[in-house]
């Protein structure tokens, strides 16, 4: 597809790119940074390519899949692999989003990135599904680490679908690593979807997070820091609600919530060692709706706002409008 969007900032811009980064948002003391401002971007355009081989076990398929919303010399619009991988007999070997990660209980938004507390990830696995439509779905994986770490992510995962919905249930272990440092964390993730109405449906996502060199098990989460000899891990923990209606054929609407908390405090021993400029909560709010025109075109348009509130008590609040054109 084809995909331009215009970002209308209402109050203090981010600085670090075109869509939203509450961790990085300008406090209201940053007098520096003035209030609007506009950005258009095409980068997340994308294009891809699939294939299925009929087997006598079942199809054997592959996917290949970019946008050009990578990152490099302070500039976008560089071409970023999203997906590589193959899928036969229950095996997936290649790139694609975490087994951690719950893709379709995520509530939709015209903002690239949506709100934060939840897992947005796309490393490198090997991965094994064995579904029992009766029982349950379940998934193990051995995902890429972290930069720096020594050993892969452990995940374990089990999914099971209902008439009224579905629930999901997730597990992981990683590990950390700076400067030869290392400390393996844990993670939990729990998350589902119930259907209100034929067209309208609550998702809800859960987790919970030892550490996150990556910053995208859990979205939001601060970072690991060396302290000494020791690397201490942000526990924090996330919740995304979404509340989704179709109002028609041509016209469908979102409304959702993230939010972040770190479970550290002030006088902590990773509080000390990372700064009171770290984030003690993060709370974003999205509201758009999508209308379809004509066949294959898509219209979009958000509002959305945030606040961040950092372990020393200082505060960034973010206002935006995000205008979305698709084909």
């Amino acid at each position: 597809h084809a995909e331009a969007h215009w970002i209308q900032d209402l109050g203090k811009p981010g600085q670090s790119d075109y869509f939203t980064d509450l961790m990085t948002q300008p406090l209201a003391s940053d007098a520096s940074v003035r209030k609007g401002r506009s950005k258009l971007t095409a980068s997340t355009s994308r294009f891809g390519f699939e294939s299925a081989t009929p087997t006598g076990v079942g199809a054997f398929t592959t996917k290949v899949a970019a946008d050009f919303y990578s990152y490099g010399d302070s500039t976008r619009n560089r071409l970023r692999l999203r997906h590589a991988y193959g899928e036969y007999a229950g095996w997936l070997v290649g790139q694609t989003w975490s087994t951690f990660m719950d893709l379709d209980n995520l509530p939709e938004t015209v903002d690239f990135n949506g709100p934060p507390g939840a897992t947005s990830r796309r490393p490198t696995m090997v991965r094994y599904t064995y579904n029992n439509p009766q029982l349950a779905k379940f998934q193990f994986a051995l995902e890429e680490p972290s930069d720096g770490a020594h050993s892969p992510n452990l995940i374990a995962r089990v999914d099971k679908g209902f008439d009224w919905g579905s629930l999901s249930a997730r597990i992981l272990s990683h590990e950390q690593r700076i400067i030869g440092v290392s400390k393996r964390g844990m993670g939990l993730g729990l998350s589902g979807a119930y259907k209100l109405t034929g067209t309208t449906t609550l998702m809800g996502q859960y987790t919970l997070m030892d550490g996150d060199n990556d910053g995208a098990y859990l979205v939001g989460a601060n970072y690991p820091v060396v302290d000494g000899s020791t690397l201490r891990l942000d526990r924090a923990q996330g919740v995304v609600l979404g509340l989704a209606n179709v109002f028609s054929e041509k016209l469908r609407g979102t409304v959702s919530m993230g939010w972040v908390r770190s479970r550290n405090r002030l006088g902590d021993a990773y509080v000390s060692a990372y700064g009171d400029t770290g984030n003690l909560r993060l709370l974003q709010w999205h509201a758009g709706l999508y209308y379809t025109p004509i066949k294959n075109v898509e219209l979009g348009g958000e509002l959305l706002g945030g606040r961040r509130t950092t372990y020393g008590g200082a505060t960034g609040d973010m206002t935006r409008l995000n205008l979305q054109a698709r084909y």
